[in-house]
């Protein structure tokens, strides 16, 4: 690969990751106004628009079968992931939920190992994966007793990082049809708020357009849909294509950590010991888990 190119891919997953690292922020703020159904479509809703403003051009699918792919992975990284992810906030501890999330990139890097040519699962990512998950779990753990076993909410957990492996192996079989990454990105989007209606009618969708409205609120709800939505899907769904799916999903090992940096500062939080030693952790297994020296080897 290019090494421009390359070196391109992972500024984009970082840039990603930084922002998605701190949607946890706006997320918390708004739900003291709105329901978490109503952050997830509106946020997407903004998304679709902002993503249709900056290159309003249709397209057609080369095959029909193609289309099974953009509601796959509307109906996983859209829909799914997020309606799991906030269910299982419900059942079980935030810390659990973080740890559990981060498995993510294993099951990426099963899933590409199975269904991608030339993604193999190689022992420098395992390595990186057992280290970062150590530090994940301290930065979750934090030095409280609070990280505990709550299967309905810990399982609803895995399968929100099962589907999110699902929609990393959906978006790198996309980039294979060339098509414009901000038109594969919108129909994602799309697909995803149709799957996302059956749920409105259900949780019911009333947002308080009051409280909506002021400015904290409002700029907070810009940035999801904007920012985590609009950007972030279009550089994600670009660092995939250039780096892979295995390459790329290793960085949501630094989604905890951004989370707990950003807190300090909005949140007014204090890093423990706990947190530093996982932060430590967990930059050491992005490292190693990104290491051309020990994937060279691994592979000879």
């Amino acid at each position: 690969m290019n090494t421009k190119k390359e070196i391109h891919g992972h500024f984009l997953a970082v840039i990603t990751i930084f922002i998605w690292g701190t949607t946890f922020i706006s997320t918390k703020i708004l739900l003291d106004a709105i329901s978490p159904i109503e952050i997830l479509f509106l946020r997407f809703i903004i998304g679709f628009l902002v993503l249709l403003l900056v290159y309003p051009h249709w397209f057609s699918v080369k095959e029909k079968k193609q289309e099974l792919y953009f509601a796959g992975a509307g109906l996983c990284g859209v829909t799914l992931y997020y309606l799991l992810e906030n269910i299982a906030l419900t059942y079980t501890f935030a810390s659990n939920v973080g740890v559990i999330i981060s498995i993510a990139p294993f099951f990426t890097a099963f899933l590409a190992h199975l269904f991608l040519n030339g993604e193999k699962l190689r022992y420098q990512f395992l390595i990186g994966f057992v280290v970062a998950l150590v530090g994940i779990f301290f930065i979750s753990y934090n030095g409280s007793s609070n990280l505990k076993l709550n299967p309905l909410g810990d399982i609803l957990a895995v399968l929100a990082a099962a589907v999110w492996a699902i929609y990393s192996i959906l978006t790198k079989k996309i980039s294979e049809f060339q098509y414009n990454t901000i038109q594969t990105t919108r129909r994602i989007f799309f697909y995803g708020l149709i799957f996302m209606i059956p749920a409105l009618f259900i949780v019911g969708f009333k947002p308080n357009i009051n409280q909506l409205m002021q400015p904290t609120n409002l700029l907070n709800i810009l940035f999801l849909g904007v920012g985590a939505s609009a950007l972030c899907f279009v550089t994600w769904n670009s660092a995939v294509k250039i780096l892979g799916a295995i390459k790329t999903s290793v960085y949501i090992y630094m989604v905890p950590v951004i989370t707990v940096i950003t807190s300090v500062f909005v949140l007014n939080e204090i890093i423990t010991g706990f947190a530093m030693t996982g932060i430590i952790l967990t930059l050491v297994g992005l490292f190693i888990s990104e290491s051309k020296a020990m994937q060279n080897k691994c592979s000879d």
